[in-house]
């Protein structure tokens, strides 16, 4: 995973500014007790702080990969 795709799972999830608090304030124990800009700035691999953000937020299975976003022919597609 791309930091990119962290920042749009995070966006997608929690919303645009939101999503920033949590990533600066949110302590992870899954990742050594540091909050996702921390563990990001110290080289953690984004899914894994991904997944750790969803642990303790109780992100649902089911929207741990994202959103489906629609194509252009209609057909949903699993970000």
């Amino acid at each position: 995973m791309r930091i990119s795709d962290f920042w749009r799972l995070m966006e997608d999830e929690f919303g645009s500014g939101y999503a920033r608090v949590l990533a600066g304030s949110l302590v992870l124990a899954g990742v050594g007790g540091r909050t996702a800009d921390q563990a990001l700035a110290a080289g953690l691999e984004p899914r894994k702080v991904w997944l750790a953000i969803c642990e303790v937020q109780d992100v649902p299975e089911e929207r741990r990969l994202g959103r489906d976003i629609k194509i252009k022919d209609g057909a949903p597609h699993q970000s």
